[in-house]
């Protein structure tokens, strides 16, 4: 296992690589600049501007520095958020989209695999076409349409909860931008424990366990195990998506997190902004797919890693 985590590790860095490289030009080739705004800057200002952030240099050598500071860890200084640097700001959102982000992945991995699971073991019931129904609407329908309507509801209407804000992550502004997270996460586990489950019971050994008169208890033990594999699968980049923050979500609720940064950097072209986003993200997709390999080794005997 030691020696598999660290092939992993060795073939994440040319991976990390790519992904920084196509990054960088893309966002250079894109139109517009950092610096540009409707009311254009005097020639001195910007050729001032242009130099004291390393951009009035060949488009390689910006490259090659680039990759010489963030080797060391550094991801530079924010155009936008000035007297920032883009690491200042991580330590700042990061925090809050992990949070918002693990509570929402517990969320629904408990649910879903419930509903999952229940629907499974009640094929073509009542039970089963209600969880599929609902599983079907969380999916359909996005965030955006759903987090507008919880805050008129419960922030409006009933005063029951903050519309917005972070307010130092108080248990009150946590709950609806984690239910409109969790929300349709738990849709998808959900129906793929289902699909699983219903798998998994017509399976010969679960049909030896049954013909040897195992508890139903022990045998439902035994599916979901199984039926659990591919939800494993699945929460891999949907954890690095939800714990690096939530784009629509952190807008809607105005949180603090790095998916509202991400979107304020992209929108006023903060290449440092947007470029530490990225690599962040391809970090986290690249460590919890080594962590879903782990676990499908623990929960299927049959996976060993050389």
């Amino acid at each position: 296992m030691l020696s598999f985590i660290f092939r992993r590790f060795l073939t994440a860095i040319p991976t990390l690589f790519v992904v920084v490289t196509l990054s960088f030009f893309l966002m250079r080739v894109a139109p517009g600049g950092p610096f540009d705004l409707e009311q254009p800057l005097e020639a001195k200002i910007m050729e001032n501007l242009q130099r004291a952030y390393g951009l009035d240099r060949p488009l390689v050598e910006q490259y090659l520095r680039y990759l010489g500071n963030l080797v060391q860890g550094d991801f530079g200084p924010s155009f936008f958020i000035r007297d920032f640097t883009v690491a200042e700001i991580f330590m700042k959102g990061l925090p809050v989209s992990m949070t918002l982000g693990a509570m929402a992945i517990s969320i629904a991995l408990v649910v879903g695999s419930l509903l999952g699971s229940l629907a499974g073991l009640r094929q073509n019931t009542g039970t089963d076409y209600a969880v599929v129904g609902l599983a079907t609407a969380g999916v359909t329908i996005p965030p955006f349409v759903v987090a507008p309507i919880l805050q008129i509801v419960f922030g409006l209407m009933l005063a029951w909860l903050p519309v917005g804000g972070w307010n130092n992550g108080a248990p009150q502004n946590l709950i609806l931008p984690v239910i409109v997270l969790a929300l349709p996460q738990i849709a998808i586990v959900g129906r793929m424990t289902r699909a699983s489950m219903i798998e998994v019971l017509r399976a010969d050994h679960i049909r030896t366990l049954r013909s040897l008169g195992m508890p139903t208890t022990t045998i439902v033990g035994h599916a979901l195990r199984a039926a659990l594999l591919p939800v494993v699968s699945y929460l891999g980049p949907a954890a690095a998506a939800l714990l690096t923050g939530s784009v629509v979500v952190e807008t809607i609720f105005g949180l603090p997190g790095i998916g509202r940064y991400f979107v304020e950097g992209a929108l006023n072209r903060d290449y440092t902004l947007v470029m530490g986003t990225v690599v962040v993200v391809a970090i986290f997709v690249l460590f919890f797919n080594l962590v879903v390999d782990i676990l499908y080794a623990l929960l299927d005997p049959r996976v060993r890693y050389e």
